[in-house]
């Protein structure tokens, strides 16, 4: 598992300042297109052109079950899960409308559902049906964790191979927000309160009782909860350790993310404190409507490019906000100069 240390470079700095250069001689006054400007100056340092593009795109979907639904911390049953990836296989899901949509790549991958698939655009990649509850036990073991870690690996390997521009991860898994903010709680050392929220929509007091078996689990496992790995092993879901993996390997390859919400945020978080220099390749799509995403987005320092009360998960919310990056490319390239009109750039 030494690859999850490798080395992740920053964004070119030569580039970016010639991005931002570009800006200051494009018709229109310095600073007003506002974020679509830094964005476009970001994509360019990434892909190390005068010209950024998001034309290939790559939608990953983890997904996988959770011991801990066992507690009634949803308000749909566990088969849900398998449910929905049968969904997302037929085309009929949020994600799939939005990808097509978009004209992205889409996959869905298998890394712990309790039924075993064979469906189309369904890659299997699992060592265990579903994660132990962590109420009783870590929610998986170190060899698990390490085949999760990889399984995202190879979601990005495969997006390589198609050349792909941004990467966006989602995830399915009834149980997840649950297992997330545990999560965040222990990373963020954080209480329960501030973290857990409604996820499926449970009520207030199936909200009280996920706090409370949040609280537990952070209790029960307090002496291991001493490194994001660590962390992740007891707390986390084989959906979240591969979207923690994807996203290192996507950045140790100059493969810029679009991250989604709560869930996948959370993974962000995870990823940032195995190396900080990953925070450099993330974009963050929307803040989403779950209780603790604005307070995991604050500790990142991440300003997402949308808030429309979303809570789907899925890549959804991310999906959703790839048109303003695109738009920032074809403002950043498209635009006239002031060299090329006779418009007077005089800063008056």
């Amino acid at each position: 598992m030494d690859w999850i240390f490798d080395t992740i470079v920053s964004p070119d700095v030569d580039y970016q300042q010639a991005a931002f250069q570009k800006q200051s001689q494009l018709t229109k006054p310095e600073g007003s297109l506002g974020d679509l400007e830094s964005l476009a100056i970001r994509l360019a340092a990434m892909q190390q052109t005068h010209t950024p593009t998001l034309e290939r795109l790559s939608v990953s979907v983890f997904a996988s079950d959770h011991g801990i639904a066992n507690e009634n911390v949803s308000a749909f049953p566990q088969s849900v899960s398998v449910e929905m990836v049968k969904n997302f296989s037929n085309g009929g899901a949020a994600v799939n409308v939005l990808s097509r949509f978009m004209q992205a790549d889409f996959e869905v991958v298998d890394v712990g559902l309790l039924q075993d698939l064979s469906l189309p655009m369904v890659q299997t990649d699992k060592l265990a049906h579903g994660t132990a509850n962590f109420l009783q036990m870590p929610a998986m073991t170190e060899v698990q964790l390490h085949h999760a870690l990889n399984a995202g690996k190879k979601a990005i390997q495969r997006a390589l191979l198609k050349k792909a521009q941004l990467f966006i991860g989602g995830e399915m898994g009834i149980g997840n927000t649950t297992s997330a903010a545990a999560i965040a709680c222990g990373i963020l050392k954080q209480s329960p309160d501030e973290l857990v929220g409604a996820g499926t929509g449970v009520s207030l007091q199936a909200i009280q009782s996920k706090i409370t078996i949040v609280g537990q689990g952070l209790m029960r496992h307090q002496s291991h909860l001493t490194s994001p790995l660590s962390i992740l092993q007891h707390l986390g879901g084989f959906e979240i350790a591969a979207l923690v993996g994807a996203y290192l390997f996507a950045a140790q390859n100059k493969l810029p993310v679009l991250v989604d919400g709560f869930i996948a945020t959370t993974a962000a978080l995870v990823a940032v404190k195995i190396n900080p220099q990953v925070a450099h390749w993330f974009f963050y799509g929307h803040q989403s409507k779950e209780k603790g995403h604005s307070l995991i987005l604050m500790a990142l320092k991440a300003k997402p490019l949308l808030n429309l009360s979303m809570r789907l998960g899925e890549a959804s919310g991310a999906l959703v906000a790839v048109p303003l990056l695109q738009m920032a490319c074809k403002l950043h390239n498209e635009m006239a100069t002031f060299e090329q009109t006779e418009i007077n750039n005089n800063n008056q």
